[in-house]
């Protein structure tokens, strides 16, 4: 049994300077820090480095207006130009914005009817766009015809405001 020992003794020893042959070293509890060297006569200390700080990208936050369309039409009108310019600089200040223009009508007609026309007037938007230099990839169209009216209402003050496109950011 003390024989046993002996070798577990010796083995041990054996480990821990072979260990420190090997290059390890062992670190003391507390680290006591490096000593300062005092800068030679000639040559002078360099400035501390300024750290940029790293300042975090701000989601974007931009606001795409509606346009109205007269009464069973698709054309855009001259109200409506000055709003889609407005829009179209927006997404070329933002090429990382993708949008979808939802085309929308009033109570008045069949619901295929204006499902139709919804997807005429997102169509002509969506050209307008593009032909101001926002890429069409970026863009989709949706109709919902009457299915999603705004205002309530039989009366022309609500269908006006009801017939309309809807430019919603769909990913930033």
């Amino acid at each position: 049994m003390r024989s046993v020992l002996v070798i577990l003794l010796g083995v041990f020893i054996l480990a821990f300077f072979w260990g420190c042959k090997q290059g390890t070293k062992i670190k003391p509890a507390v680290e006591q820090p490096a000593p300062k060297e005092e800068p030679k006569a000639e040559e002078k200390p360099t400035p501390p480095v300024e750290e940029k700080k790293v300042t975090e990208e701000k989601p974007v936050e931009i606001k795409l207006g509606p346009i109205y369309f007269d009464f069973d039409r698709y054309f855009i009108r001259q109200d409506a130009k000055e709003a889609l310019n407005q829009n179209a600089q927006l997404l070329k200040d933002n090429p990382q914005v993708k949008i979808r223009i939802e085309g929308n009508c009033d109570e008045r007609g069949t619901v295929e009817y204006n499902l139709a026309l919804g997807e005429k007037r997102a169509r002509s938007a969506m050209d307008y766009l593009v032909n101001l230099g926002v890429e069409p990839s970026r863009i989709s169209i949706i109709s919902y015809g009457k299915e999603k009216p705004l205002y309530p209402g039989s009366n022309e003050e609500a269908w006006s405001k009801n017939r309309r496109d809807d430019f919603v950011i769909v990913s930033k």
